[in-house]
């Protein structure tokens, strides 16, 4: 299962108490002082963020998790690519003062992309300020996350009904909806559990909660809701409920082992979404996360495909490799059927190669513990590969003859959208440093590294990425280089002109004239069509209309269709205009043609060729650059000198809100509350006194909401920009937008900017 959220919303603390609750610490480190276990880096410790994920195997009740700490911040989405390939079920977090935020939909996607069938929403710093359990619940409605979100426990903010009247922030206890009871949490994180009675007139006299309690009325009306809601998706269930006398105690009388089957039936078929709550800082709510992680979250047994059992082959897929000064490369693996064995021998789908395993370890973040054996569905490190990279398949070595053993799906690395030139001290320095760059590339996928005209280049997903890899290559490396300034990374279309119909390349072949075809059409993607991210942007097809496969992701590599792949991927990466790597290009390989006795390998020459061929025909096309969106939330007074700035910087305003969802470019229809608990906004009390005035001194300040899109290349300072516009009060997020045309007089500024005008 892997933790994942938008920025700050308490993943790393989560994870801390879930370590402190299942005895693995003795106390819960914390993000603020750099003490937590899964944040181990330096620069982790330093800027408190997580920067990559980390593994740890928890035991908790009859169940054994292995549970992955994703980063939150984009520029690390590549982190989140990789755990969301191998993870069974996911749980999302969300700061109930903001609600969800843009990575928190940019995450929801990643794991809809890889198929992740379970998930549980946690709603997590009901503590603070302004937090609302509503207005978090309405949220996930809004911004479309899923169409049925279930509460299955309701926050008590205090045992205290006063607290209550005074609008105090805070959370002390929970009642749990299914298993109707009521957890309380003292101020040291201990917690007391008592059974709610099973009648309305004892609920209200039985002292279990204050007499004149805000929460009691609602308490009822919650479960009755739970149970009807979820009897839509179980005729089991509906049964059960029309087979109840009348009156409204006999939904609380229902016991938990008839409820449960159905729950985890709904969570596993994804129609509805659990919904828990509480505060990790606290640790209030963590035991219910991990109860209902056991109960309810797929496990590898649930979702195995048709060739994956305990007792089948040996495959693995390779979600991550990272480097160690003391153990060397150590690679993170999901074991998908079989059992994984010390010293033994695998071998690579992907690359071809065979790999010698020296160690297999369990790792608890930075500690690693020394196993015999790996088993099915579990996940682990290994030592001792030489050629394994992220997304690559590993299976038996005396199974890999077999034609059943295709490669797993790989993990598809997000495009980079900026780059720097990274110069050496000196001539000798060289060599060291582009070691040290391919090692940091196998260990990060996202971050690309080239020569152009002479330079090193280093792209990476944002300034933060950079600068990451700049402090790693320097700690971890201990490499002597400068990072030259920061660079957009640009893209170049198609272009106009008619490009000849080339589809034969002649070469000689041991001394024999041969001649190689390989029919395709190039044309520019239409508006309509959706490039593919495996290939830049571009959509690349085979004869039978499907998209090709990236050449490595080939089974066999000596197949035609994966080095035909391999030249067209070739000569997509840099132009022979600008030398900018191309997007936006339709390929349709519509057939090839290959004389006898000839080796498969030459048709990557023949294909490389006839592209660039027919590019170079086409002339120059029109530039792209990387636009982001931007979320900006200010005050309201301040809001006209940022729109200002915003245009003068090319960009462009698409909406001024409270809080809309125009961030995806247009206005969704957000789902409907028909039929859902939607709990009443006097069970988070300080939400109402951060929202109406008379609690507050003077009026509040309005905030307000921007939307846009922007250029990247000018908004590379933004932070700064926006603290001065906004007095310091501005915050913002951006996501990718992805590449878009420029005018005339911008391409005119970029080919100077790369050196081409």
């Amino acid at each position: 299962m892997a933790l994942v959220a938008h920025i700050d919303s308490g993943k790393t603390t989560l994870t801390e108490s879930i370590l402190h609750k299942s005895a693995y610490l003795v106390s819960p480190g914390s993000v603020d002082t750099g003490s937590t276990t899964t944040d181990f880096l330096p620069a982790e410790r330093e800027r408190g963020i997580t920067i990559q994920s980390a593994s740890i195997p928890v035991k908790w009740g009859k169940w054994t998790f292995n549970l992955i700490d994703t980063p939150g911040h984009a520029d690390f989405g590549m982190e989140v690519e990789s755990a969301s390939r191998v993870v069974d079920g996911a749980v999302v977090l969300i700061d109930s003062v903001e609600g969800v935020e843009a990575q928190t939909k940019g995450v929801w996607r990643q794991l809809d992309r890889y198929g992740v069938p379970t998930r549980l929403m946690f709603l997590n710093k009901l503590d603070r300020p302004g937090a609302s359990f509503r207005s978090s619940l309405v949220s996930l409605l809004t911004h479309r996350l899923h169409p049925n979100p279930m509460a299955l426990v309701l926050p008590i903010a205090s045992f205290h009904t006063e607290d209550y009247m005074r609008a105090e922030p805070g959370i002390q206890g929970l009642v749990d909806l299914v298993k109707w009871e009521i957890w309380k949490w003292t101020e040291d994180g201990h917690s007391a559990i008592q059974s709610l009675p099973r009648t309305v007139e004892e609920l209200e006299t039985s002292g279990v909660l204050p007499a004149n309690h805000p929460i009691i009325p609602h308490l009822v009306a919650a479960r009755t809701t739970l149970l009807e809601n979820l009897s839509m998706h179980s005729d089991g269930l509906m049964e059960q409920l029309l087979a109840l006398p009348p009156g409204p105690s006999s939904y609380l009388d229902i016991e938990t082992s008839a409820i449960m089957p159905h729950l985890r039936k709904a969570t596993l078929s994804n129609e509805i979404l659990p919904v828990l709550c509480g505060s990790a800082m606290k640790s209030i709510g963590t035991e219910l996360v991990m109860n209902y992680v056991g109960e309810l979250l797929a496990s590898p047994m649930d979702v195995r495909l048709d060739t994956e059992s305990a007792d089948k082959p040996l495959r693995l897929l390779a979600w991550k490799v990272s480097w160690d000064k003391r153990k060397g490369w150590m690679t993170f693996v999901r074991v998908y059927s079989g059992t994984l064995k010390r010293q033994s021998s695998v071998f690579n789908v992907t690359s071809g190669q065979k790999e010698k395993i020296s160690k297999v370890l369990l790792l608890y973040a930075a500690e690693a513990q020394e196993v015999e054996s790996l088993p099915y569905g579990s996940v682990g490190v290994i030592l001792g590969l030489k050629f394994t990279r992220t997304g690559d398949t590993l299976v038996d070595v005396r199974r890999s003859s077999e034609s059943s053993q295709t490669s797993l799906r790989g993990v598809a690395p997000p495009p980079a959208v900026m780059s720097a030139s990274v110069i050496p001290k000196s001539h000798s320095d060289l060599d060291p440093v582009q070691e040290a760059l391919h090692a940091l590339s196998r260990t990060d996928p996202s971050v690309r590294v080239d020569m152009q005209e002479g330079q090193l280049l280093v792209h990476g997903l944002g300034a933060l990425h950079l600068e990451i890899v700049e402090g790693r290559l320097r700690d971890e490396w201990d490499v002597n280089f400068e990072l030259g300034s920061r660079r957009v990374s640009y893209r170049e279309s198609l272009g106009p002109g008619l490009s000849s119909n080339v589809n034969n390349w002649a070469t000689e072949v041991a001394g024999k004239p041969v001649t190689i075809k390989i029919s395709m059409t190039v044309e520019p993607l239409a508006d309509n069509e959706q490039g593919d991210a495996v290939w830049d942007g571009n959509l690349v097809l085979c004869p039978n209309g499907k998209p090709l496969l990236s050449p490595d992701a080939f089974q066999n590599q000596l197949d035609p269709m994966a080095n035909i792949a391999r030249g067209l991927s070739s000569s997509l990466s840099n132009s022979p205009h600008t030398s900018l790597p191309f997007s936006h290009i339709k390929i349709h390989v519509t057939d090839y043609n290959l004389p006898r006795d000839t080796p498969t390998s030459i048709l990557a020459g023949a294909s490389s060729s006839i592209l660039r061929t027919r590019i170079r025909e086409a002339g120059m096309g029109p530039v792209l650059e990387p636009f982001i969106k931007l979320k900006i939330s200010l005050h309201e007074d301040t809001m006209g000198k940022v729109v200002k700035d915003l245009t003068e910087h090319g960009g462009e305003v698409l909406d001024l809100a409270s809080d809309a969802s125009a961030m995806d470019g247009d206005e969704v229809v957000a789902y409907s509350m028909d039929g859902l608990y939607i709990p009443p906004e006097e069970l988070s009390p300080s939400s109402a006194a951060s929202t109406s005035s008379k609690f507050s001194n003077g009026t509040p300040r309005l905030k307000r909401t921007i939307h846009a899109v922007a250029p990247l290349s000018r908004m590379l300072d933004y932070s700064t920009r926006l603290r001065a516009l906004s007095g310091g009060h501005g915050l913002f997020d951006m996501s990718n937008a992805g590449f878009r045309q420029v005018s005339d007089a911008r391409r005119s500024e970029i080919l100077r900017e790369i050196g081409r005008a």
